[in-house]
Parts: C-alpha cells; sequence; structure tokens
C-alpha cells in the first residue's frame, strides 16, 4: 500500500505560526519591507487627520509595501492587488493579517479629496521616490554634471497625447538644475515640442522615426523639425542618439516587458508623474534585490 505524508486540511494549528516561515529568506518581500521600514515616513502620517470618528486607518507603512512589491511584481489594478492580498501568500505576509479593499488602495495611491490627507496630490508616490535618488536613472541619465532628460512613451490613461516639455519641467523640479539636453523617441517629435526646446536653449535629439527607417520629409511650414533632421544626421547628433540604447533603452524595456507597465492607472500630470517615480522604485528594489541575492 502506498504511503504519503500526512495531510489533514481540518487540523487546526496549536500555536500561530511565524510569518517568516512562509517565504525564504532571499524572498523580494523581506528586502522591500526592510527598505521601507528605514524610511522617514513623517510626511506622509502627517497628512492624516487628528482624531475624528470612524475606523482607524491602516498604517501607510503597510500600505506603502503593498504597493511597491505590487508593481514590482506586475499587479497594478487597485481590484488586483485587494485580491492578492487575499489570495497570495507574499502579499498577506506584507499586509500582516489586514486586509484593506480596493477602494482604500485606490484612495492611498491616488486621494482625490481632503479625507486622507492634506495634499490633494497623492505624496505616497513622491515620497517613497524621494527616498531614493536611483529611481531617476529611469528617467534621467546623469553623464557628469550633464543632465539629460530621456522620453518614452507609455499609454495614459484616457488619453494618448505626449507633451514633452512638461516632463521637462518635471526633471527639472527633480534633478535640481537646468536641463540641457533631451534624447526622446519618434512619439515626441512633434513641431510645437521642439520649437519649445529651441526657445528653452535644450538641445534636443528627437527621433523624427521608427530606427532603421528613412524619417519623414519635414512639412515646409515644420522649420524645426528640419533642424532636428539635420541635427539627427550629423555625426555628433547619430552618437548622442545612440546613448538611447544603454542608458534609458534597458530599464523602459525591464518596465515594459519585466513588470508589464504600459499604461498610467491615474490621470494627471501630478500623479502620473508620481506613479512613473512609484515604477522606477520598484523597479530598481527589485533589481538591487537581485544583485543582492547574487552577490
Amino acid at each position: 500500500m502506498t504511503s504519503f505524508r500526512p495531510y489533514d486540511p481540518d487540523q487546526q494549528l496549536l500555536l500561530p505560526p511565524s510569518l517568516r516561515d512562509w517565504l525564504p529568506p532571499d524572498h523580494l518581500v523581506w528586502f522591500i519591507s526592510e527598505t521601507v521600514d528605514q524610511l522617514d515616513l513623517g510626511e506622509i502620517i502627517e497628512g492624516y487627520r487628528d482624531g475624528g470618528q470612524g475606523n482607524l486607518p491602516y498604517h501607510p507603512a503597510m500600505m506603502l509595501k503593498i504597493l511597491i512589491y505590487a508593481y514590482a511584481t506586475g499587479v497594478f489594478s487597485s481590484r488586483r492587488i485587494a485580491r492578492q492580498i487575499e489570495e497570495n501568500i507574499a502579499f498577506r505576509v506584507l499586509a500582516a493579517g489586514n486586509t484593506p479593499d480596493h477602494r482604500t488602495i485606490c484612495r492611498f495611491r491616488e486621494p482625490k479629496d481632503q479625507e486622507n490627507f492634506t495634499d490633494p496630490e497623492s505624496r505616497i508616490m513622491k515620497e517613497g521616490s524621494g527616498a531614493f535618488q536611483q529611481c531617476y536613472n529611469a528617467q534621467a541619465a546623469v553623464d557628469g554634471q550633464q543632465r539629460i532628460i530621456v522620453a518614452v512613451s507609455v499609454q495614459q490613461s484616457a488619453s494618448d497625447a505626449r507633451a514633452l516639455i512638461p516632463m521637462v519641467e518635471q526633471a527639472k523640479q527633480n534633478v535640481g538644475q537646468r536641463v540641457k539636453e533631451v534624447l526622446a523617441d519618434a512619439g515626441y517629435a512633434s513641431e510645437a515640442n521642439l520649437r519649445a526646446l529651441e526657445r528653452r536653449r535644450i538641445k534636443g535629439y528627437i527621433a523624427l522615426g521608427r530606427e532603421g527607417k528613412t524619417a519623414r520629409t519635414p512639412k515646409r511650414k515644420a522649420p524645426a523639425t528640419k533642424r532636428m533632421l539635420k541635427t539627427l544626421r550629423s555625426k555628433r547628433g547619430r552618437a548622442k542618439y545612440k546613448r538611447r540604447k544603454h542608458t534609458a533603452e534597458p530599464p523602459f524595456g525591464w518596465m515594459k516587458r519585466g513588470l508589464g507597465f504600459r499604461q498610467f492607472s491615474v490621470r494627471g500630470l501630478a500623479k502620473v508623474s508620481g506613479e512613473f517615480n512609484l515604477v522606477c522604485l520598484a523597479l530598481n528594489l527589485r533589481r538591487m534585490s537581485s544583485m543582492i541575492r547574487w552577490a
């Protein structure tokens, strides 16, 4: 007669299990948890209202850990995150017995009013990313004292419009210095964007078509596009644009292919910038965890 290991689904545990026994010691969950525990979340905590009636809020450290781990594993929908907390052991470990629903997760990531935070814009993603300057690496490649902003197309929640200049202005706030150069793909090659770069005296290297294909002939009323075509055909222009492949393309490839991040879940420039910072943070922590594991 074949023998099997004991199996009794109705057997009750005599002692409460340790969460540390549920996952291997080198699991990504522990790295994210320990990293968030080292953050100063004072600005986030101050945003909660004092006293009042109603249920106690979930601790922001727990919510931030869940958000980062969700994005690091390709789970972006608040409904899917809430479902994972109920079904996925890694999420359950981070939640430590808490079960925030999808509305709570959504409000934490994208507060729309004064209910939870004094600032109507989301502080959560900004606070988390601000503690890690590495998250800028996917958005801004730094070469000595020269700042280069690298743009890539990611579909927005409700629009396909691609505005390069607001992204540059946001990067100036993040980096803290004047942006000198911009590398971007063909999705940003509008005459308005190119003229705006020239007015700001920012050197642009913006593709006018897909790589390997002949760039479209600029229209007669598109002088900035003509100048960009001339720049890209120069020896210096070709060398500059090639830098996209080894500075920005790998991180963006990891975001789109590795994490599966292809569309923003929020609307508005401030919130989109915040979510992008969250994606960068999740990606960097995931890669840092892997490097530490194999070191």
